[in-house]
């Protein structure tokens, strides 16, 4: 405690680019500016510039030769160099947690909240689609090692006091596989403030370039109705998509800014969505800019756009459902005007997330506090 304020540590999953759940940290430093990060890597040079302003420690794992490019393929080590890292000064420990960073220890008197974006995917309920899409090493290692991590997760999950989920989405999924309840606060989106434009004959596609983002629907689908579209992005199946695209599919890399992303957000007809994610920022960004979402109807995104109102959804993840979706699209439109798109978005805004996100580690430090109290209560009476 320091001038009757608790100490508090920020850790973070990694830090090797701009996405999300790095937005999300980045707020959540607002809200405690005073707050060191802790994470398994930092990749400074494809984070924002302000990051280097901030207190940042890493693990030992830093140190492997190009641990920022191969950190995935560590995970066998995570467990262990999260658990390495000394938070005993801290009152309060916030773990951002899409993996294992939910698994520090800390001290028997400190409260930690772990915002969770996911119970780890590969190792519960996507396990056998990721599998699937492994390479033959891959496979024939993971089932041993899953075993094992699936222990060890269940039991950094027994560590956490308070579990805040990114959606109510991800709240069933802690209830399944951790056992715990949550609390919902939706995680934060940039909302484009610019004036709207003329909107141009073209959908939109934003992602990483990985299987489980199903680009190769949208690039399908608009290349089956002969639709023009763009795809902003970059990744390991950027030669399949490419192989698949007809002449109406424009690729524009992942260099963009996001200034550049932003124009191409409010000067598209729709944004598609053909993935099932946690939560899904894109369709929020979309929306905030006036910009109806077509998305798969699982996930997240069934907390963040409405149906036939700011988007339509399609029921099956495949090219001629989601061909279905962008025909009735341009039959019937949405019913909402961009100006009540972009009001909706609001919702997840990230003046929104800080003000949810600050009272809600000030409740919960408080009760807390008063637990640590009573039980110290219950123990004097006890021996008396």
């Amino acid at each position: 405690m320091k001038n009757g304020k608790p100490r508090v540590a920020i850790v973070h999953d990694w830090l090797v680019t701009y996405a999300g759940a790095d937005r999300v940290v980045d707020c959540m430093h607002h809200v405690f500016p005073d707050a060191p990060i802790y994470t398994l890597v930092y990749d400074k040079d494809h984070m924002p510039a302000w990051f280097r302003d901030y207190e940042i420690h890493t693990t030992y794992i830093q140190k492997i030769p190009f641990a920022t490019k191969i950190y995935r393929s560590l995970l066998p080590l995570m467990p262990k160099a999260f658990e390495a890292l000394d938070l005993s000064e801290y009152d309060m420990v916030i773990s951002s947690s899409s993996s294992c960073s939910k698994g520090v220890i800390t001290r028997p008197d400190a409260v930690h909240i772990c915002y969770c974006h996911t119970p780890i995917r590969y190792v519960w309920d996507f396990y056998y689609t990721y599998r699937s899409n492994a390479n033959a090493l891959v496979r024939a290692v993971m089932p041993g090692q899953m075993h094992k991590l699936r222990q060890w997760d269940k039991c950094a999950a027994d560590r956490v006091d308070y579990f805040v989920a990114n959606s109510h989405y991800i709240a069933k999924r802690i209830k399944k596989y951790y056992r715990r309840d949550s609390d919902v606060i939706y995680p934060c989106v940039h909302i484009n403030e610019d004036p709207f434009v003329p909107r141009e004959d073209f959908y939109l596609v934003v992602g990483r370039f990985t299987w489980y983002k199903r680009i190769d629907l949208a690039v399908a689908a608009c290349t089956k109705l002969n639709r023009p579209l763009v795809v902003i992005g970059s990744g390991g199946e950027g030669e399949h998509l490419k192989a698949i695209a007809g002449p109406t599919v424009r690729f524009l890399g992942g260099g963009l800014s996001d200034e550049e992303v932003r124009g191409y957000y409010l000067r598209a007809k729709a944004f598609l969505f053909p993935g099932e994610e946690d939560f899904g920022i894109t369709p929020v960004e979309a929306q905030s800019a006036g910009t109806p979402v077509l998305a798969y109807g699982k996930g997240g995104v069934c907390e963040t756009v409405l149906d036939g109102k700011t988007g339509l959804f399609f029921d099956e993840q495949t090219v001629d459902s989601l061909a279905d979706c962008i025909q009735r699209f341009e039959a019937q439109g949405v019913s909402c005007s961009a100006q009540e798109i972009r009001d909706h978005s609001r919702r997840f805004s990230e003046q929104r997330f800080e003000e949810e996100f600050r009272a809600y580690c000030e409740r919960r430090y408080a009760d807390w506090q008063q637990e640590l109290y009573d039980c110290s209560h219950r123990e004097k009476e006890d021996r008396h």
